[in-house]
């Protein structure tokens, strides 16, 4: 440290007498310009300082480790850096000491230079607790004891100086045998432990908190080891390794400072979650849930609904019912429908418990179950996507603290005005864009259906239950074929009429007429009123016939079930048919695009003739839920 200013005025000191090492080129300059502006002033000085010693302090800081980190960046730019306690739990950075004059240079011309803040200020020994930079520096307490800022003079003067030529009075005998006491006060704690202090601290934690400093080490990218609780040479590289990205030095033992620096660092991420463990004694449930940022709504069985109780767009569910391995299977089945469970990520089902994970453009949600002594139990976590961090680590909390209680969750509990064909437990049911009907093609699942389903897909299912891809497609004729990903066993394949029916003669089409709410397809009656076109196009038909959306890419059937063709939209680059007015590709467009796709159709060659209940069921089983997801 620096002496007061009035002594490098003096010139009392040379390179080394500043404590901090040699005095550079640019730090004499620096120290020049400083007493340059001093000396402007010197006169009006003379009147207002009365020999008081202060601090400029430049920052403060809300935590011990802040403050350290801030310590050594300063002491590595300026001179004179102070650390001093200001309570509760705030840290300030000063510069000095300085009398008050000298401060006031000092602290002209480091802010303007641009280094220190423009908000820096001259503070008063008295602002300050207690000192813990430099370490075992006394110069506070000495300041707060009122120590003299300069040496007492005796009756033997310096210099040989006599009191007649000093100007002074002579001094007593008794004088001459006093000098002014210091109070000798104890010296501040240090900033931190030393490493021999910091093992004997680590000795007094426990398994779970060593345990908990490799997990947060790990998360902190600096091990990789097995979380064993043993600080063995693994763990201290991933210490030392810490400690220097920290700006600690790398001794490769934590102080008790540091790790709760690092326990904070790995628990940042959870402030504003609430996490607290919750006891549902109606769930039969007892773990920890972010009710900072959720909070119960309502029971609906199998669930009690935790929503969102601000801006973070979350939800818990528990889940909690009686039941079989049956009752568990058909959960999992029926959680893949769910609009919270998106199509995407890893999905595992055991005899007694199954794990999905749904992970969608928005939101990404976990569920667990298990069954045990005729209970299920398990709870789902819908968490933002894009918020990977908190949501693994709100997840690994949930999951870690879960618990069986006694009790299980009532199926007659809550209130059922929220029933909905489209609601599961009050949970929607994810839906399609939209569906559309195809028929298959070949004995591998092959199906076509119109182009006008499969525009603009994310992915496209066969039944809800299969995804399948585009083989080929011919957009002026409206006509796509898909083929599984895996592949399917149909019940029955097209056979395409060879034989021209007679006009008037009577025909049906089948579909999902309702976009697959009736779960089966239906059969729509209608007439052939001509083998071509509205302009007579030679690859279509014109029906007489009312058919709905869902009924388009269905295949158009004779009395005896054989494809005559394939239902086309109603509506058509701004064309909308009139009532009772559809069109279909005929059976040669249809066999054509077969063939490009490498697919040979099979034909019926015979007009036959069926009974309705014999017509309904041929066609329905060739007839499939064709379904564009986003």
């Amino acid at each position: 440290m620096h002496p007061p200013m009035d002594l490098l005025k003096q010139g009392q000191i040379n390179d080394n007498t500043t404590g901090q090492g040699i005095i550079t080129p640019m730090m004499r300059y620096f120290l020049a310009a400083v007493l340059a502006l001093a000396a402007l002033v010197s006169t009006a000085s003379a009147q207002s300082d009365d020999g008081t010693l202060v601090w400029v302090q430049i920052e403060a800081q809300p935590s011990l480790a802040e403050a350290n980190e801030a310590l050594r960046r300063r002491a590595a730019q300026l001179e004179d850096v102070n650390g001093f306690d200001l309570g509760r739990g705030w840290f300030a950075v000063a510069l000095g000491p300085y009398r008050r004059d000298d401060a006031n240079q000092v602290l002209r011309v480091l802010r303007a230079e641009g280094r220190i803040p423009r908000d820096s200020y001259i503070a008063d020994s008295e602002d300050y607790r207690r000192q813990i930079w430099p370490v075992g520096s006394t110069v506070l307490a000495q300041l707060l004891g009122q120590a003299p800022a300069v040496e007492p003079q005796t009756d033997q003067q310096t210099d040989g100086q006599t009191a007649e030529q000093t100007g002074q009075p002579a001094a007593t005998d008794n004088a001459a045998n006093t000098v002014t006491e210091v109070p000798i006060l104890p010296a501040p704690e240090p900033v931190d432990e030393t490493p021999a202090e910091a093992r004997r601290s680590e000795r007094a934690l426990t398994r779970e908190d060593r345990a908990a400093l490799q997990v947060a080490l790990q998360w902190a990218g600096h091990y990789d080891g097995r979380i064993d609780a043993a600080f063995g040479a693994g763990t201290r590289r991933s210490m030392a390794a810490w400690q220097e990205a920290n700006n600690y030095e790398a001794t490769g033992i934590l102080t008790t400072a540091q790790r709760a620096d690092l326990l904070d660092q790995y628990n940042a991420v959870l402030k504003g979650m609430g996490l607290e463990l919750v006891e549902d004694t109606t769930t039969g449930i007892r773990m920890k849930l972010p009710l900072g940022v959720v909070e119960f709504a309502r029971l609906e069985p199998p669930f009690a609904h935790y929503e969102a109780s601000g801006d973070i767009p979350a939800k818990v569910l528990l889940i909690s019912q009686p039941g079989n391995q049956d009752t568990l299977f058909g959960l999992y089945d029926i959680m893949q429908t769910l609009e919270i469970v998106p199509l995407d990520g890893p999905r595992e089902r055991k005899s007694d418990s199954f794990e999905l994970i749904g992970e969608g453009a928005t939101q990404i949600s976990h569920t667990v179950a298990s069954l045990r002594d005729g209970q299920i139990k398990g709870f789902t976590l819908v968490w933002p996507a894009g918020d990977e961090e908190r949501r693994a680590r709100v997840l690994a909390e949930m999951q870690a603290s879960f618990e069986r209680i006694e009790g299980v969750l009532d199926p007659a509990a809550g209130n059922a005005d929220s029933q909905s064909v489209d609601l599961v437990s009050g949970l929607e049911i994810r839906k399609p864009l939209r569906s559309r009907s195809g028929f298959y093609v070949d004995g591998a699942g092959s199906v076509i259906t119109s182009t006008e389903a499969v525009e603009g897909c994310g992915y496209i299912t066969i039944e809800d239950d299969h995804r399948a891809t585009i083989a080929t497609r011919d957009d002026a004729a409206g006509i796509a074929v898909l083929r599984p990903e895996q592949t399917l066993a149909p019940q029955s394949v097209a056979a395409f009429q060879t034989v021209t029916p007679r006009l008037k003669s009577e025909v049906a089409v089948a579909g999902y007429s309702f976009g697959g709410v009736l779960g089966a397809p239906t059969l729509t009656y209608g007439k052939l009123e001509d083998i071509r076109g509205l302009n007579g196009e030679a690859g279509m038909k014109r029906l007489a016939l009312n058919a709905l959306d869902g009924d388009v890419g269905g295949p158009v059937v004779d009395t005896g079930g054989a494809v005559l063709g394939m239902l086309l939209p109603s509506k058509s680059n701004g064309r909308v048919l009139p009532d009772g007015v559809s069109l279909a590709a005929n059976a040669d467009a249809l066999t054509q695009i077969l063939q490009d796709a490498g697919i040979t159709p099979m034909a019926a060659g015979a007009l036959d003739r069926l009974s309705t209940n014999a017509l309904s069921d041929a066609a329905g089983r060739m007839t499939v839920l064709v379904s564009c997801w986003e």
